[in-house]
């Protein structure tokens, strides 16, 4: 169909004027009547659309009540914001604060508050030894790229908000920019099961560090943290994770988090909407109470259901599910709320892989009153430049307590057995196999539980589904 020059003209005259005014349709008019039903259906959205940032939020609440860094509970790095606090080995199985812990690596947390300014980063030398570093804003989203992924030399590196205007020290290697007041970085340094491996791995972990840019003098500040205090164990600790999220007082936050986050191009709509009811909640406490009991609900019946790998990204074959978008969310609200519930603090694709699983091959659930195999053809383990890992979580998604103190299996084991034609076969089980075997089990419990494949520095075939990890066999 051709246009006539007249209706062609007119267009071009219509974008150019769009472009020119480039202005957002108003929200809600205020005073606007909101029904109950309305409130509850906003307010439900909102609540997943916000989970991970309230998360995020709550979390650097917490470490502002500490000093200095110290163990949490004993097993668990915490620092004040804008310091780091670095474990100096495997996270024990107490650990409780993040699900789905591995044993592959040396963690260190650090809580981000960069309304206080820019923060520096400390690199060392890494050699040959795979390292990341997980650096997150409030979404989740990566803001940097540091690791043996990207050839990150070492040095010192500065974090700063968008609306820092300062200069730059030299000195300082590169500077990543974050929209958000608030995020995380998590160093992820690998580790062997050799003994000698965990002592090699201590100078480095101990050159790993975060502090303010006043503190900044060009120096690597080193910290013994085999040194670190602990607090006591929490008598009360439970099962689950800690509950980051309370649906009793998001509504009260979100006004807060709405600040703290800043709106992602062609969110500035939905920004309108959840303003226009912070603000009919602020001129009318019943809307309150209302949102808060829809709340509740959606906690109880919602959230619960993104806890499950089976809802965790799409599915790929033999029942197992992964995602290809983590830490580079976006306007993915829903594999963002996934991840962050069973989860959270997952890595960008092209630095690590993630392969979830609740179903053995026929898909019935996992559960360790049954016994399972899982083999890797000839040729076919997790395609890496980095390592792999097959790790093992109880119903909570944390380590299942057992006599072996194993949790996971991968590249950090040095005695695993092959097959004859060159498989390798790991049994998965609540009873020990053979003798011959034994190097190969993973310790089931019995009661429901899940695997979790993690493929660091993946191959492009991983990246792409193209390689897909085999089938949870059930032995009968």
């Amino acid at each position: 169909m051709r246009l006539s020059r007249v209706s062609t003209t007119k267009g071009i005259r219509m974008n150019n004027q769009s472009r020119a005014t480039n202005k957002i349709p108003p929200g809600p008019i205020p005073h606007t009547v909101m029904t109950e039903e309305y409130v509850k259906a906003i307010a439900a959205f909102i609540y997943g659309w916000a989970w991970p940032l309230v998360n995020i939020h709550n979390r650097i609440e917490e470490f502002k009540k500490v000093p200095y860094p110290v163990y949490g509970g004993g097993v668990l790095p915490v620092a004040p914001p804008n310091r780091m606090c670095m474990l100096t080995d495997y996270v024990r199985p107490e650990e409780r604060a993040v699900a789905c812990p591995n044993q592959d690596v040396v963690y260190g947390v650090s809580g981000l508050d960069l309304t206080q300014g820019p923060v520096v980063l400390q690199v060392p030398d890494f050699g040959d030894r795979f390292w990341v570093y997980q650096v997150c804003d409030q979404r989740t989203d990566a803001f940097a790229t540091l690791g043996k992924t990207y050839g990150t030399k070492p040095g010192f590196y500065l974090l700063a908000h968008n609306d820092w205007q300062g200069k730059t020290p030299e000195g300082i290697t590169q500077v990543f920019r974050c929209s958000t007041a608030l995020g995380v970085v998590i160093p992820r340094v690998f580790q062997s099961d050799d003994p000698e491996d965990k002592k090699a791995v201590q100078p480095l972990v101990n050159q790993i560090g975060i502090y303010p840019l006043a503190d900044f003098d060009g120096k690597i500040k080193i910290t013994d943290w085999s040194k670190t205090p602990s607090t006591p164990p929490d008598p009360a600790s439970d099962k689950r994770e800690t509950k980051w999220v309370k649906p009793e007082i998001f509504v009260d936050q979100l006004a807060e988090i709405l600040a703290e986050v800043p709106a992602l191009p062609g969110e500035e709509a939905l920004y309108a909407q959840m303003h226009a009811l912070v603000d009919a909640i602020a001129h009318n406490t019943a809307l309150g109470e209302i949102a808060k009991s829809a709340l509740i609900e959606v906690d109880k019946n919602l959230i619960p259901e993104m806890f499950k790998f089976v809802n965790v990204g799409y599915q790929v074959q033999h029942n197992w599910t992964t995602q290809r978008n983590g830490a580079e969310f976006g306007i993915d609200y829903l594999t963002r709320l996934a991840c962050a519930k069973s989860n959270i603090f997952v890595n960008r694709p092209n630095e690590t892989k993630y392969f979830y699983q609740d179903l053995d091959a026929s898909g019935a659930r996992l559960n360790g009153s049954a016994n399972y195999t899982v083999t890797f053809a000839k040729g076919e383990l997790p395609q890496v430049k980095g390592f792999w890992s097959l790790t093992l979580y109880n119903p909570e998604h944390f380590f299942s307590p057992n006599e072996l103190n194993r949790y996971s299996l991968g590249t950090k084991n040095k005695n695993l057995r092959l097959n004859p034609d060159g498989s390798l076969t790991i049994y998965v089980q609540s009873m020990p196999p053979p003798q011959d075997k034994m190097s190969n089990w993973l310790p089931a419990p019995k009661e429901p539980f899940s695997l979790y494949i993690r493929c660091y520095w993946p191959d492009e075939r991983v990246i792409t589904d193209n390689w897909n990890p085999p089938p949870v066999m059930n032995v009968k």
